[in-house]
């Protein structure tokens, strides 16, 4: 079966409607269905113009990553200090190596050195939620990068729902709307992940014949490749050939362990699903004979100078101007065009 209009129809490439939700902040998912064809030969979207961006001279911006252990989150990071430096600020950087409590740590000590703003890089809202409380007595501007909460002036991210809609779409046609699915699902708290894994879900309520292998997995933050490989190669003792059809998670780590077992095994009948466009995935999603199959690849880059940009505006009088959310368009990887969208984008392939 020609999956191409499928796969031109669901990408993540429409740059003019990119562009409008950038400066509105409106959703992608409003728009999803004005999208065609035609648009995955667009641009894909960058930040908006800098030109109207107040200097952040004078001013001190606080960055509280909560990791830099997977390659979008080390683009997040990176790329709001060189924003930050650019527009003249002084950068106050931290990260909390994946380490909730660190996390919290973190955020707590820029609220004692009172920045002009502080930018929260992912985290859990739930063990964020008192420290979050305490920005906002501090009287502190507030914004987050792929962590969404009602504290924040503006959240910058790409819009999650579409990235799970469209990756859980093409997981289901790519396997013939049938089989058995392997899901690593250890980050409920972790918005960008709920929403994906939510979206996978609603999406299959159209697929009865594919069944979510039980129980589900719940893989670590730290030791995710080693785990992951581990627990796919004892499930596929579990189901044999034929009985085994996707591997899915919300970010690509866990996929490059759990593709390294089923490439090891010999398996061609599974096939795995990411997110994030991590070198190590694109590696093999590169490769013709493993078994990866897609991720989506987020604007790293634009999106921590996005947030920057709205820092700058919100503390430069220009409030009227920042957006509650501030969407940025996503891009969906797979063989056919791995090699297209990895040079349009600058991505990274392998370590």
């Amino acid at each position: 079966m020609d999956r191409t209009p499928l796969r031109r129809a669901l990408a993540l490439a429409a740059a003019p409607l990119a562009a409008a939700l950038v400066l509105s902040g409106c959703s992608l998912k409003t728009e999803q269905a004005q999208q065609s064809a035609a648009a995955s030969d667009a641009a894909p979207v960058a930040a908006p113009a800098a030109a109207d961006v107040p200097s952040l001279a004078g001013k001190r911006v606080g960055i509280a990553a909560k990791d830099v252990v997977h390659d979008i989150s080390r683009v997040f990071y990176d790329s709001v200090q060189a924003r930050v430096e650019e527009l003249g600020g002084e950068v106050i950087a931290t990260q909390a190596e994946a380490d909730d409590e660190k996390h919290i740590t973190d955020v707590e000590n820029l609220i004692a050195q009172k920045p002009d703003a502080i930018v929260i890089i992912l985290g859990d809202a739930t063990t964020l939620s008192a420290t979050l409380d305490q920005v906002k007595a501090a009287g502190i501007p507030l914004f987050t990068i792929d962590f969404q909460t009602p504290a924040a002036i503006n959240q910058v991210q790409s819009d999650n729902w579409q990235i799970g809609s469209t990756l859980a779409r093409n997981l289901a046609e790519e396997i013939g709307g049938k089989g058995n699915v392997l899901v690593f699902n250890g980050f409920p708290g972790v918005a960008p992940c709920r929403i994906r894994y939510n979206e996978l879900k609603l999406v299959l309520e159209d697929y009865p014949d594919i069944q979510i292998v039980q129980p589900e997995l719940i893989e670590p933050y730290e030791g995710t490749v080693e785990f992951a490989r581990s627990a796919t190669n004892d499930i596929l003792q579990r189901y044999p050939e034929g009985q085994l059809s996707a591997v899915w998670a919300c970010w690509d780590i866990p996929e490059i362990g759990a593709a390294q077992a089923i490439d090891a095994a010999g398996r061609t009948d599974v096939k795995v699903f990411g997110v994030d466009a991590d070198p190590g995935a694109l590696e093999l999603i590169s490769d013709p004979d493993s078994s990866y199959t897609a991720t989506v690849a987020q604007q790293g880059e634009a999106i921590g100078t996005a947030s920057i940009d709205n820092v700058a505006r919100y503390l430069g009088g220009q409030q009227a101007d920042v957006p509650k959310t501030t969407y940025l368009e996503p891009r969906y990887i797979d063989k056919d065009n791995v090699d297209e969208v990895v040079s349009e984008l600058g991505l990274t392939v392998g370590s």
